[in-house]
Protein backbone atom coordinates (compact mmCIF):
# COMPACT_ATOMS: atom_id res chain seq x y z
CA UNK A 1 0.00 0.00 0.00
CA UNK A 2 1.34 3.39 -0.82
CA UNK A 3 2.70 5.81 1.85
CA UNK A 4 2.03 9.28 2.59
CA UNK A 5 3.85 11.84 5.09
CA UNK A 6 2.22 14.08 7.37
CA UNK A 7 3.95 16.71 9.43
CA UNK A 8 2.04 17.10 12.78
CA UNK A 9 2.63 18.87 16.19
CA UNK A 10 2.74 17.61 19.70
CA UNK A 11 0.17 18.84 21.75
CA UNK A 12 0.91 20.04 24.99
CA UNK A 13 -2.76 20.80 26.19
CA UNK A 14 -5.76 19.01 25.16
CA UNK A 15 -9.18 19.87 26.64
CA UNK A 16 -12.04 22.33 24.98
CA UNK A 17 -10.20 25.28 25.21
CA UNK A 18 -6.94 24.13 24.02
CA UNK A 19 -8.82 22.28 21.09
CA UNK A 20 -10.96 25.18 20.05
CA UNK A 21 -7.48 27.30 19.76
CA UNK A 22 -6.10 24.96 17.59
CA UNK A 23 -8.99 24.40 15.45
CA UNK A 24 -8.81 28.48 15.23
CA UNK A 25 -5.20 28.31 13.89
CA UNK A 26 -6.76 26.32 10.69
CA UNK A 27 -5.56 23.05 12.55
CA UNK A 28 -7.03 19.45 12.98
CA UNK A 29 -6.62 17.91 16.49
CA UNK A 30 -5.83 14.47 15.86
CA UNK A 31 -5.27 11.15 18.26
CA UNK A 32 -3.20 8.32 17.36
CA UNK A 33 -4.18 5.22 19.10
CA UNK A 34 -2.85 1.70 19.39
CA UNK A 35 0.40 2.10 21.58
CA UNK A 36 0.99 2.32 24.70
CA UNK A 37 -0.29 5.13 25.25
CA UNK A 38 -2.58 7.73 22.73
CA UNK A 39 -0.59 10.18 21.35
CA UNK A 40 -2.46 13.85 20.74
CA UNK A 41 -0.82 15.69 18.02
CA UNK A 42 -2.69 18.02 15.64
CA UNK A 43 -2.37 18.51 12.08
CA UNK A 44 -2.90 21.58 9.49
CA UNK A 45 -6.25 21.32 7.87
CA UNK A 46 -4.82 21.58 4.25
CA UNK A 47 -2.73 18.50 4.76
CA UNK A 48 -5.38 16.50 4.92
CA UNK A 49 -6.69 16.99 1.32
CA UNK A 50 -4.80 13.95 -0.04
CA UNK A 51 -5.47 11.58 2.46
CA UNK A 52 -9.36 12.00 3.07
CA UNK A 53 -10.35 13.22 -0.26
CA UNK A 54 -9.67 10.78 -2.16
CA UNK A 55 -11.02 7.02 -3.18
CA UNK A 56 -7.35 5.52 -2.65
CA UNK A 57 -6.32 3.98 1.24
CA UNK A 58 -2.89 5.13 2.70
CA UNK A 59 -0.40 4.02 5.21
CA UNK A 60 0.27 7.06 6.88
CA UNK A 61 3.73 8.04 8.14
CA UNK A 62 2.98 10.59 10.97
CA UNK A 63 6.29 12.75 11.70
CA UNK A 64 5.69 14.11 15.08
CA UNK A 65 7.82 17.68 15.63
CA UNK A 66 10.55 15.98 13.27
CA UNK A 67 11.68 13.89 15.70
CA UNK A 68 9.68 10.25 16.10
CA UNK A 69 8.28 9.15 12.77
CA UNK A 70 5.28 6.14 13.25
CA UNK A 71 3.44 4.30 10.86
CA UNK A 72 -0.60 4.79 11.00
CA UNK A 73 -4.06 4.29 9.00
CA UNK A 74 -6.55 6.61 8.91
CA UNK A 75 -9.31 5.32 11.70
CA UNK A 76 -11.95 7.53 12.21
CA UNK A 77 -13.02 11.23 11.20
CA UNK A 78 -15.52 14.09 11.85
CA UNK A 79 -16.90 16.33 10.16
CA UNK A 80 -18.63 19.73 10.77
CA UNK A 81 -22.75 18.98 10.12
CA UNK A 82 -23.01 21.88 8.08
CA UNK A 83 -19.88 23.21 7.18
CA UNK A 84 -18.30 19.94 6.60
CA UNK A 85 -15.13 21.23 8.41
CA UNK A 86 -13.06 18.32 9.98
CA UNK A 87 -13.56 18.62 13.15
CA UNK A 88 -11.40 15.66 14.53
CA UNK A 89 -8.50 12.96 13.05
CA UNK A 90 -8.17 9.04 14.78
CA UNK A 91 -5.29 7.10 13.48
CA UNK A 92 -4.39 3.43 14.36
CA UNK A 93 -0.63 2.61 15.02
CA UNK A 94 0.68 -0.21 12.79
CA UNK A 95 3.20 -2.67 14.08
CA UNK A 96 4.61 -4.81 11.29
CA UNK A 97 3.25 -8.42 12.90
CA UNK A 98 0.08 -7.31 14.05
CA UNK A 99 -3.07 -7.81 11.64
CA UNK A 100 -4.90 -4.51 10.94
CA UNK A 101 -8.44 -3.63 9.63
CA UNK A 102 -9.41 -1.60 7.15
CA UNK A 103 -11.26 -0.88 4.35
CA UNK A 104 -9.52 -1.23 0.47
CA UNK A 105 -11.48 1.38 -2.56
CA UNK A 106 -12.36 -1.80 -5.62
CA UNK A 107 -11.15 -1.30 -8.91
CA UNK A 108 -13.16 -2.01 -11.77
CA UNK A 109 -11.51 -3.36 -14.91
CA UNK A 110 -12.30 -4.01 -17.98
CA UNK A 111 -15.72 -3.65 -20.06
CA UNK A 112 -18.83 -6.21 -19.54
CA UNK A 113 -19.69 -8.27 -22.38
CA UNK A 114 -23.33 -7.49 -21.06
CA UNK A 115 -22.95 -3.82 -21.37
CA UNK A 116 -20.67 -4.47 -25.18
CA UNK A 117 -22.90 -6.84 -26.72
CA UNK A 118 -26.32 -6.94 -24.93
CA UNK A 119 -27.23 -3.70 -23.94
CA UNK A 120 -26.83 -3.88 -20.48
CA UNK A 121 -25.74 -1.39 -18.06
CA UNK A 122 -23.03 -1.90 -15.33
CA UNK A 123 -24.36 -1.34 -11.69
CA UNK A 124 -21.05 -1.37 -8.80
CA UNK A 125 -22.36 -1.88 -5.30
CA UNK A 126 -19.22 -1.52 -3.44
CA UNK A 127 -16.60 1.18 -3.85
CA UNK A 128 -14.76 -0.19 -0.29
CA UNK A 129 -14.15 -3.93 0.72
CA UNK A 130 -13.04 -4.16 4.48
CA UNK A 131 -10.26 -6.84 5.11
CA UNK A 132 -7.64 -7.80 7.64
CA UNK A 133 -4.01 -7.95 6.86
CA UNK A 134 -0.49 -7.52 8.02
CA UNK A 135 0.51 -3.81 7.14
CA UNK A 136 3.19 -5.86 4.54
CA UNK A 137 0.25 -7.69 2.83
CA UNK A 138 -1.93 -4.10 2.53
CA UNK A 139 -3.36 -3.91 -1.47
CA UNK A 140 -3.24 -0.80 -2.85
CA UNK A 141 -7.01 -1.17 -4.23
CA UNK A 142 -9.05 -4.74 -5.18
CA UNK A 143 -9.05 -5.54 -8.72
CA UNK A 144 -12.21 -6.56 -9.75
CA UNK A 145 -12.38 -7.76 -14.02
CA UNK A 146 -15.92 -7.34 -14.98
CA UNK A 147 -15.44 -8.50 -18.28
CA UNK A 148 -16.86 -12.01 -18.29
CA UNK A 149 -20.41 -10.77 -17.06
CA UNK A 150 -23.54 -10.88 -19.27
CA UNK A 151 -26.70 -9.33 -18.18
CA UNK A 152 -27.79 -10.85 -14.86
CA UNK A 153 -23.93 -11.94 -13.98
CA UNK A 154 -23.00 -10.77 -10.65
CA UNK A 155 -19.37 -10.50 -9.60
CA UNK A 156 -19.45 -11.64 -5.76
CA UNK A 157 -17.13 -10.77 -2.89
CA UNK A 158 -15.46 -14.21 -2.59
CA UNK A 159 -14.01 -14.12 -6.39
CA UNK A 160 -11.68 -11.27 -4.87
CA UNK A 161 -10.07 -13.95 -2.24
CA UNK A 162 -6.07 -13.89 -1.47
CA UNK A 163 -4.00 -15.83 1.12
CA UNK A 164 -2.47 -12.64 1.96
CA UNK A 165 -5.56 -10.98 3.67
CA UNK A 166 -8.48 -11.80 5.01
CA UNK A 167 -12.28 -10.64 3.50
CA UNK A 168 -14.69 -9.06 6.05
CA UNK A 169 -17.33 -9.18 4.01
CA UNK A 170 -20.50 -11.63 3.66
CA UNK A 171 -19.80 -14.20 0.84
CA UNK A 172 -23.11 -13.10 -0.63
CA UNK A 173 -21.97 -9.40 -1.16
CA UNK A 174 -21.99 -8.47 -4.42
CA UNK A 175 -19.50 -6.23 -5.71
CA UNK A 176 -20.79 -5.24 -9.24
CA UNK A 177 -23.56 -6.60 -11.56
CA UNK A 178 -24.86 -6.15 -15.16
CA UNK A 179 -28.36 -5.44 -15.07
CA UNK A 180 -30.92 -4.68 -18.17
CA UNK A 181 -30.92 -1.43 -18.98
CA UNK A 182 -34.60 0.41 -19.08
CA UNK A 183 -34.26 1.21 -22.94
CA UNK A 184 -33.23 -2.75 -23.64
CA UNK A 185 -36.44 -3.76 -21.48
CA UNK A 186 -38.30 -1.13 -24.06
CA UNK A 187 -37.23 -2.67 -26.91
CA UNK A 188 -36.86 -6.03 -26.02
CA UNK A 189 -39.33 -8.60 -28.51
CA UNK A 190 -41.23 -9.40 -24.65
CA UNK A 191 -42.19 -6.00 -24.58
CA UNK A 192 -43.14 -5.35 -28.36
CA UNK A 193 -45.17 -8.34 -28.36
CA UNK A 194 -46.80 -6.99 -24.91
CA UNK A 195 -47.62 -3.37 -25.91
CA UNK A 196 -48.89 -4.91 -29.57
CA UNK A 197 -51.46 -7.23 -27.84
CA UNK A 198 -52.35 -4.48 -25.74
CA UNK A 199 -53.01 -2.29 -28.28
CA UNK A 200 -54.98 -4.91 -30.36
CA UNK A 201 -57.20 -5.44 -27.12
CA UNK A 202 -58.02 -1.72 -26.63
Amino acid sequence: MQALTINATLREQVGKVATKAIRKAKRVPCVLYGGDTPIHFSVPENDFKELIYTPRAYIVELIIDKKQTYKAILQDIQFHPVTDAILHVDFLQLFDEKPVVIEVPVRIKGVPIGVLSQGGVLRVNRQKIALRALPKNLPDFLECDVTPLRIGNKFYVTELKNPDFEILESENVVVAQVRTSRTALKTSPEATEESTEAKEGS
